[in-house]
Order: structure tokens, then sequence, then C-alpha cells
């Protein structure tokens, strides 16, 4: 149990990792990037059944760097058939990890919701990963790109074919544009806010729970570069042994830090952490949360760590509700 006063510290907190002075420019680039990317996209029966109520699609899409990218799409029908414009959920999936079940993904579907989920690349399920890394490979997508140009890092890529799903999202026929809302938890916490920040014309809520990715001088410092972080571990101890390379390649992980983009987010965001949480620390969750300027909420859950937690689940099915 987290005591008042460290309870109080944590309210306090606002993160040790730095934001890069161009931070904004830089992005504001890659999505120009994205933007410029030609939009080659097909929507496709998926192998599992439709029912009368509910439409089941392959969406593969050529990334920014030519990949094949895959995501599962969930079409609610009403009696109306297609012409009844429905709010959509872009949810995002943890690490390593792919797209949930067409099961649990109806639960969106159920709610009347449209329901989009990205394989990510490289980590289990669909999507193409074209590689061409600079450094090592071995240990964690974070590290992925850590001795090349910025631009080149895992999660750039992987931000920017968010982008081109956004775009695509723009192109499928009856999605109220004005209803589109982010879910994530761990790693997909951080692509979510992420998405936030980087798309904030087209989200207009967001639900994360437990982000991944978030304040890395803090996780390295405290020494909870484990499990999810391991790749930061590794990097450290085989790539800069005495730490005199550490602001360097942790500034280039300034441009990927869920930290970084939380100023940048202008929906409404719903915000879930369990304080018993030792994969992604606490204390890097509260420093995201702190640094949010948008409309937002906290729940705590004091004895829950970094695992499915029913009550949020709850909280969010009320949350999206609340904006349709």
């Amino acid at each position: 149990m987290v005591s008042e006063t460290e309870l109080a510290r944590l309210e306090a907190y606002r993160g040790a990792s730095a934001i890069p002075d161009d931070f904004d420019e830089f992005w504001d680039e890659r999505m120009a990037e994205a933007d410029a990317a030609p939009l080659d996209f097909e929507v496709v029966p998926a192998d599992a059944p439709s029912t009368p109520t509910c439409r089941l699609s392959d969406i593969w899409f050529r990334g920014v760097r030519g990949e094949k990218v895959y995501a599962r799409y969930l079409r609610p029908l009403g009696p109306a058939g297609d012409s009844r414009p429905v709010p959509l959920v872009l949810r995002f999936h943890g690490y390593p990890g792919r797209t949930r079940s067409w099961f649990e993904n109806c639960s969106f579907a159920g709610m009347g919701f449209a329901d989009i989920t990205m394989d990510n690349p490289g980590q289990g399920g669909r999507s193409q990963d074209v590689g061409a890394y600079a450094g090592t490979t071995v240990a964690g997508h974070v590290v992925l790109g850590l001795d090349g140009d910025p631009r080149d890092l895992y999660y750039v890529r992987l931000h920017q074919n968010v982008r081109v799903l956004c775009r695509i999202v723009r192109e499928l026929p009856g999605i109220d544009l004005s209803r589109v809302c982010v879910y994530g938890d761990s790693q997909g916490g951080g692509v979510g806010l992420a998405t936030c920040a980087l798309n904030p014309d087209l989200v207009s809520r967001a639900a994360i729970l437990y982000p991944f990715l978030s304040d890395f001088r803090s996780v390295w410092e405290d020494g909870a570069d484990e499990v999810a972080y391991e790749g930061i571990r590794y990097y450290s101890r085989w790539f800069d042994a005495d730490g005199s390379r550490a602001d360097e390649w942790l500034g280039r992980l300034g441009y990927i830090d869920t930290l970084s983009f939380a100023h940048r987010v202008r929906c409404d965001v719903l915000f879930g952490t369990g304080l018993a949480d030792t994969v992604c620390p606490p204390e890097t969750q509260f420093a995201v949360y702190n640094a949010l300027t948008c409309e937002k909420s906290h729940i705590l859950y004091p004895d829950f760590g970094h695992e499915e937690i029913p009550a949020f689940d709850d909280e969010v099915l009320r949350f999206f509700w609340q904006g349709a």
C-alpha cells in the first residue's frame, strides 16, 4: 500500500526526462512525411465470420517505408445497415504482442462503436517490419535504431504508420469523425497518448491504462529497466558501460518518450494506474499524467499491478459513452 507521503510525492512528480528542444518541429516533420506517403490500402473480409450485427474485416495498408501493415476492423451493423454513422475506437495493444482476438474486440462493437486495432510490426502479429535499424537488434524495441538518426527509431516509424492509419480512418464510410476515441494499455497506452498528441484534430477522447514508454531516464536511474524496459538495461551495459554517453542516448529516446508527448494532447483523457505496478513504475505514469494539460482524470488502484483491471474497463465504457 502506498503511503500518503509517497502519494503526495507522486502527485507532484514531473519526471526526470528532458524533452528535446526541437521535439515539436521534429514531429511536425515526421507527420508531414507520413501525410506525403501514397495512401494504399484495402479492406477485405476477415477469416472470422461476420454476424448480422457486426462486420469483421482486415485492413492492409502500405506504411511510410512500403511495409505491409495489418489491422483488424470491426463495424457494428444496425437496422439501417451501413448508412448509420458510428463512433470509432482506435485500440493499441501491449508489449510485445499483437491485436487482441476478434471476440475480445467485439466488446466495443457491442457498445455500438466501430473498432480498429493495428498489429505493431515485428511484435508477433501480421504487420511487416522492414528492419534496417542502426545498432543492436537483440533486445527490446525501445532501443531499435538508437545508434542512428532519431528519425529511424522503431517507435518513430510506428507513430508514422499510425498517422497513415488515421488517414485511412477518414476515408472509411459510415464513421462519425467527431467521435473517435483511443484506448490503450501498457505499450498501447504510450502509443495511444502519442496518437492523441500527433492527431489532435481526430481524437476526441482517450482511455489510457499504465502507459509504457514513459520517463526513460527515471526508469534507467532507478534500476527499473527490466521486463518491458529491459532493452535499456541491455543497451547501457553493453554500449555505455561507464554511463558517459547517457545524455546522448537518453536524449534520443526523448523523441519517443510518452512524457514528451503529453503537452501536445488536447482531448479528454481517462488515466488509470495500479499503484503496485512493477513493470511500468507508478512514478513514470504520474510524470506523464502530471504533464497533461488537457481535461483529465486519474483513477488509482492501490492493490493492482500491471494486470487486467476490470473496474477500469467499466470506467472506460462510461467515459466513452459520455462522449458519444
